[in-house]
């Protein structure tokens, strides 16, 4: 904007000056138009950021030198663009009121003409006074919009990628730290086991073998997930079940419902709900047999994992420790954030099943 000012102001005393040497006498002009247009360069330079002493002693500096400026041009073309330009100038750097107030003090220089050529000049150059306040006030709110957008634009990068990072920090610690602390304990107690017992040292360093693999075939699901386009919530419950059908007892899927793209921190959730839950049953339910519902309805969508296995007691169906991949608890804070629900139901001898809810 400061640049487009100087612009301004350069044209028009250059008009001022071509006015002026076609007269008898075009020094005076020539002069006052030079020191009101440095005035306009220097104000755009240094003004702006001032407090309103600095602003207010400025401008009646200016219109007081712009009316001798305009008195020595004639009323001419260029005088009259060089005190438009204040106007613009006042509405750069004054509040509404005060560049209102610039604007409807300028067309006073034609006081002292004729009273009907007076009055005609007058009204003209308000109306070019009041139009010259609305443009520039216009370009000025959206030059400041736009660097309002500039700046949510960052804050929202800057959330998305927070959010993301947390994400991935959060996958991390439910998934891979779950392995890894597992295997950790497994490979202590084996180390135990060593001397006293190598058979089951043997079977619990087997157990941590296969930690390490679930760990493994873990993070080559992350970094898939992040390479890859996203696969369809559907496939990838029905991709969980055939691994957990190779480790564990025959998992069945169902989809109810039109599948279709859910809000990716839903599918997220929904996902490891149902990894959580194969998990559990294949450590601990001595199952027969696992099924997983995936089931679309208009406001939500519901991922069911059940088994026929032993069940827990009442007193542990609250939680499932730290033996899933995921964690109940976990669960519940990720699912409750997105407005959804987590239940389950173990009956001894039955088996269990856990419901998980999620808004769509």
């Amino acid at each position: 904007m400061e640049r487009f000012l100087w612009m301004l102001a350069v044209g028009a005393y250059a008009v001022l000056v071509l006015e002026a040497v076609a007269g008898a006498n075009p020094w005076p002009a020539i002069v006052t138009g030079a020191a009101y247009t440095a005035l306009v360069v220097l104000g755009a330079w240094l003004l702006p950021g001032r407090g309103p002493v600095w602003l207010v002693a400025y401008m009646l500096l200016q219109i007081g030198l712009g009316f001798v400026m305009f008195s020595a041009a004639h009323a001419s073309w260029g005088g009259t663009l060089l005190l438009i330009v204040l106007v613009v100038q006042a509405a750069q750097l004054l509040p509404l009121r005060g560049a209102a107030v610039v604007a409807l003090v300028v067309p006073l220089g034609h006081v002292g003409m004729d009273l009907g050529e007076g009055v005609r000049e007058i009204a003209g150059m308000l109306v070019a006074s009041l139009m010259a306040l609305v443009v520039t006030r216009l370009l000025r709110r959206e030059q400041q919009t736009r660097v309002e957008l500039a700046l949510a634009n960052a804050q929202l990068e800057e959330l998305a990628t927070t959010q993301e990072r947390n994400r991935v920090a959060r996958d991390i610690h439910d998934g891979l730290g779950h392995y890894l602390t597992t295997l950790q304990m497994q490979i202590r107690a084996g180390r135990a086991l060593l001397d006293r017992d190598p058979d089951r040292a043997d079977e619990v360093l087997a157990q941590a073998e296969e930690q390490a693999r679930e760990a493994l075939s873990e993070v080559r699901r992350s970094v898939s997930a992040l390479r890859a386009p996203r696969v369809p919530l559907s496939e990838r419950v029905e991709r969980l079940a055939r691994e957990a059908s190779q480790s564990g007892p025959p998992t069945s899927v169902e989809v109810r419902g039109a599948s279709r793209r859910l809000a990716p921190d839903v599918e997220e959730a929904l996902y490891r709900a149902a990894q959580e839950g194969l998990t559990n049953v294949r450590r601990h339910a001595h199952a027969a047999h696992a099924h997983v519902l995936l089931d679309y309805r208009p406001a939500e969508v519901r991922v069911v994992v059940g088994d026929d296995g032993c069940g827990q007691p009442p007193d542990r169906s609250g939680g499932s420790g730290g033996s899933g991949g995921f964690g109940l608890t976990g669960l519940r804070e990720r699912v409750t954030g997105l407005g959804g629900a987590v239940a389950l139901d173990s009956v001894p001898g039955k088996g269990s099943t856990l419901t998980v809810t999620a808004p769509a």
